[in-house]
This record gives structure tokens, C-alpha cells and sequence, in this order.
């Protein structure tokens, strides 16, 4: 009530209300009885024993195309009598999440070696009339050599993954037998990927902002050329 006042009665000591109990949230303690409490660590300033910062320099960045290609006898497909006037289409479902790539900065060049799994489908006709299918589960080599002016090989390489812009394929070329005797017709399978190049440096800034190389030697170069054997995929690059 708004204006509550105490109520007096003659002759009698004043009426005393019993005060109402207080509810006590039953606390629960942990499993073992123990009452345990925690609190936020407390952020801890990190000692340094210098004013200046190593970070990475942008060296440049740049999108780029890469080139998966292979030349395929027919005799490599596990089906009997399928030739290329039987044929009625080709089909690569390349395997981009198991691709084998391995890249190397040289002096202005960034260079990329690997392999992509790929299961190619080719439907034919049999000399019955009857659409047959034959399967080959492969790996296609590609390789690309892109110019980056100012790309030292001590420096960072970054890609993004690989994405696929075109699948194309040619019927009737002439290849190599496996035997290697005489020249079969084949199928070429070109793939085009696209990816985005980021080279950076890692360099030094002090505390008035200046910035020096974290190695002024990077791109001195030795007279000969740089040699490099990258390693070989696993399962022999068929997943």
C-alpha cells in the first residue's frame, strides 16, 4: 500500500507484524563437495626485450592460371572395343581436394608442379548399338611459371585453393601405345585453374617506423642456376 502507517490501540503495546522468511536459494557445491570458484585470468603485458617488430611486407599479388593436361590412349580405359568413332562423350570429374602441388619462388618467378586426381568417363556404342561406359581413374600433371617481378626465394608464398574455369577435351590424337611401340589414337584432357599468388617478405619496423629486411641477402643468387626434385604424391596420385 502507498502510505502505510503503524496502528495504535489504547491499552495495548503496539502490533508487531512476524517478518516474512526469506527464501534461500538451495546452493549447489560440486560433485566432489567442494565449493569451487574461478575468475578470469588477468591480462599479463607481454616483456619485451626490444622496441621493434618483425611483420610480413607485401610483395605483391596477383591472379594467376595453371594448366593441367594429358594425353590418353583409349587402350587405358577398362572397356573392350571402344574406339573413337564409337565414342559419344567424355566426361573429367577432376578430384580438387586431393590435389598434389608443390611451389617454389626463384628470382622474379614463382614455379608450381603438381598433379590432379581425376576419374574420366567415356560413353561408346558397341558393334551392337549398345551404350557401354568405360572408366579410368587417374592423375593429370600441370605446371605453371608465372613472373613476379621483386620475388626473392627466401620469401613467403601463399596460394589460394585451386578453382576450376574450363574442362576440355580432344578425340583422334595420336599417342604413344602403352607399350610405347606405335601411335594409337588417344583422347587429350585439358584442365584450366585459376588461383591467386600472394608473395610477402617478413622485414623489421623499430619504433620510429623504419623499416629494414629481416635478411638483406635474399635475393643474391649464386651463378648457377637453382635445382629443386619436389616430392612424389601419395598413392601415386590416383585417390
Amino acid at each position: 500500500m502507498a502510505n502505510c502507517r503503524k496502528i495504535s490501540v489504547p491499552g495495548k503495546l503496539p502490533m508487531k507484524f512476524p517478518k516474512k522468511k526469506e527464501k534461500h536459494e538451495k546452493k549447489h557445491d560440486c560433485p566432489t563437495g567442494c565449493k569451487c570458484h574461478f575468475k578470469k585470468p588477468e591480462f599479463k603485458p607481454a616483456k619485451l626485450n626490444s622496441d621493434c617488430f618483425v611483420e610480413n611486407a607485401l610483395v605483391g599479388t596477383k591472379q594467376v592460371q595453371k594448366v593441367a593436361e594429358s594425353t590418353l590412349p583409349l587402350s587405358l580405359f577398362a572397356a573392350a572395343g571402344v574406339t573413337i568413332g564409337s565414342l559419344v562423350s567424355v566426361e573429367v570429374v577432376p578430384n580438387l581436394e586431393n590435389i598434389t602441388m608443390n611451389a617454389r619462388i626463384i628470382k622474379n618467378k614463382v614455379v608450381n608442379i603438381g598433379l590432379i586426381p581425376a576419374t574420366i568417363t567415356v560413353n561408346f556404342l558397341d558393334g551392337a548399338g549398345v551404350l557401354q561406359v568405360g572408366l579410368l581413374n587417374t592423375a593429370i600433371p600441370f605446371q605453371a611459371h608465372t613472373d613476379f617481378p621483386g620475388a626473392c626465394p627466401e620469401d613467403n608464398l601463399t596460394e589460394t585453393p585451386l578453382e576450376v574455369e574450363g574442362i576440355f577435351t580432344q578425340e583422334g590424337v595420336p599417342v604413344v601405345d602403352v607399350a610405347g611401340i606405335t601411335l594409337v589414337e588417344g583422347i587429350i584432357v585439358k584442365i584450366i585453374l585459376k588461383t591467386t599468388i600472394t608473395v610477402t617478405r617478413p622485414v623489421i619496423r623499430d619504433a620510429h617506423g623504419n623499416v629494414c629486411d629481416l635478411n638483406p641477402d635474399r635475393c643474391k643468387q649464386d651463378t648457377d642456376a637453382p635445382s629443386f626434385t619436389f616430392p612424389g604424391p601419395d598413392n601415386e596420385g590416383i585417390l
